[in-house]
């Protein structure tokens, strides 16, 4: 057994922080932010890094700030 699985095998995240409003942009872009969890400028979220979330990510980079963990 490996030494991270013996660990519990932490898994990473990204914080995701909105720095820009979605007014003014696509309605999907909008409903991108929400299903993130994001409303207001300022919000940080942390979600699993898997590629369902990357690619939300990807879709509203300039209103975001990805950090990893």
């Amino acid at each position: 057994m490996s030494a991270k699985k013996a660990a519990g095998g932490a898994k990473k995240t990204l914080r995701i922080r909105q720095v820009r409003s979605g007014i003014g942009f696509d309605k999907t872009q909008k409903a991108t932010l929400r299903a993130l969890g994001l409303v207001k400028i300022g919000r940080v979220r942390e979600h699993p890094d898997n590629p369902a979330i990357r690619g939300m990510a990807a879709a509203i980079s300039h209103l975001v700030v990805i950090e990893k963990d």
